[in-house]
């Protein structure tokens, strides 16, 4: 005898579907771009994060290497260093200048590799590159500062007097270090011709950093809100975007870096030009590790809630407590989230609007659990739903896959499924 039927919410129509997945493909474009953009503002724009990196790159040996390369490099371009020296040796030992040059270059920059491994002058450079850093920052947002010059269409970092002072330190005399070129240690940041762009984009990434990642948020709400039926498998495909979107981060910043190593980098520079790409993205690094995990957790909650038999298992087994001891559930939840706050193993658990999202997202994931488990198993004491008045008939299993398919629990082919099945038995 076919079992009695009961009203089953509409399958989605092909032009919802089609919806649902142009919000998900869209939200997931936006979220690679708010990637970028945060990391931007995050890494490039704060003086926090700015000062911090410098204290890594400094603390770097490859770095310290290289720096101390460009600054002895500096110093023998721009000044006959073999000559000076000659100034200082009696007159009969004045030919020995230049060899003597020669003979110092290796040594003198081995001593300046020391010499930035000295606490105090990296605390000097540090201090020196957050100073550069906060008026390279005021140009870029279009502010009054000083320190940064805009003149002959460039801007410019300078650098002369630390290459002043490891001259000094080599024992150059003063009047041959006060020939040094005024260019000599000046860094071009850029052009005259970008300082606009330049200024536009910082302005953009500015606003893009909040209210792309919102958008993000709202556009996969929005679709799993409009996939009535089918809210779980929704809900599981935004996850695992976020995670394809995360490994995608973790491959550009391999592959670009590799890229900036192999074709940008200047010969002899290439190990400090590796250490720099890692340590100035590693704010990217963690926000790409951060969108595979927040990514996973929300494709495998969508698949616990799932109509496997494993999930079903794990639900059975999970519905006394769900259902009966809220408490404990809470209690349980509030001390793991307080631990994950702790750790504060990425950005969002050091903020306190990603800390109140994310104990939001957890607390209506908690809920939608325990609904579907006082659906499925209403008598929660027990390990397997004991229906009342004895086994239940089929009007009474059909009214309950109703209820799952509302609540997204299964989709709708599922439903279908279940129901032929209910329908031959």
């Amino acid at each position: 005898m076919a079992a009695p039927t009961a009203k089953a919410a509409a399958p989605l129509s092909r032009k919802r579907r089609i919806v649902i997945w142009t919000l998900v493909v869209l939200a997931t474009v936006l979220a690679l771009v708010s990637i970028l953009t945060t990391w931007v503002n995050r890494q490039m724009l704060d003086d926090g994060a700015w000062n911090r990196a410098t204290t890594k790159i400094v603390q770097d040996p490859k770095v310290q290497a290289a720096i101390a390369t460009y600054t002895i490099n500096q110093l023998y371009q721009n000044i006959d260093v073999g000559q000076a020296l000659a100034q200082r040796l009696p007159p009969n030992l004045k030919q020995l200048g230049p060899p003597l040059a020669g003979a110092l270059e290796q040594p003198a920059t081995e001593g300046v590799t020391r010499l930035l491994a000295r606490p105090r002058v990296q605390q000097l450079f540090i201090q020196a590159s957050a100073i550069a850093h906060e008026r390279l920052v005021n140009v870029l947002e279009d502010k009054t500062g000083f320190g940064i010059s805009t003149g002959d269409g460039v801007v410019t970092l300078d650098v002369h007097e630390m290459v002043v002072e490891v001259g000094t330190e080599l024992g150059l005399p003063p009047d041959a270090l006060a020939k040094l070129p005024a260019k000599a240690g000046t860094i071009t940041l850029m052009r005259s011709d970008q300082l606009s762009a330049a200024q536009n984009g910082v302005q953009a990434v500015r606003v893009l950093s909040v209210w792309l990642l919102v958008g993000v948020l709202f556009l996969y709400g929005l679709a799993i809100y409009l996939a009535r039926g089918a809210r779980r498998a929704t809900l599981r495909n935004a996850g695992l975007a976020l995670v394809i979107v995360g490994i995608l981060v973790l491959v550009i910043r391999r592959l670009l870096g590799d890229y900036i190593v192999d074709s940008l980098a200047a010969p002899g520079y290439q190990p400090a030009t590796h250490r720099l790409w890692l340590i100035g993205t590693a704010i990217l690094g963690q926000i790409g590790a951060a969108a595979i995990l927040y990514g996973a957790i929300a494709a495998l909650g969508a698949m616990f809630a799932g109509p496997s038999e494993p999930a079903v298992w794990l639900r059975r087994r999970a519905a006394p407590v769900l259902n009966d001891r809220q408490g404990i559930v809470w209690g349980c939840v509030g001390f793991v989230y307080l631990l994950a706050i702790l750790w504060g193993g990425t950005h969002a658990l050091r903020t306190w609007w990603g800390i109140l999202l994310l104990a939001a997202l957890i607390a209506l994931g908690v809920v939608a659990l325990r609904r579907q488990t006082l659906t499925e198993f209403p008598s929660g004491s027990q390990l397997e739903p004991v229906p009342v008045g004895g086994e239940p008939s089929a009007t009474d299993e059909l009214a309950r896959l109703q209820e799952l398919h509302e609540a997204g629990a299964i989709t709708d082919n599922e439903f279908v499924e279940r129901a032929k099945k209910l329908a031959h038995t």
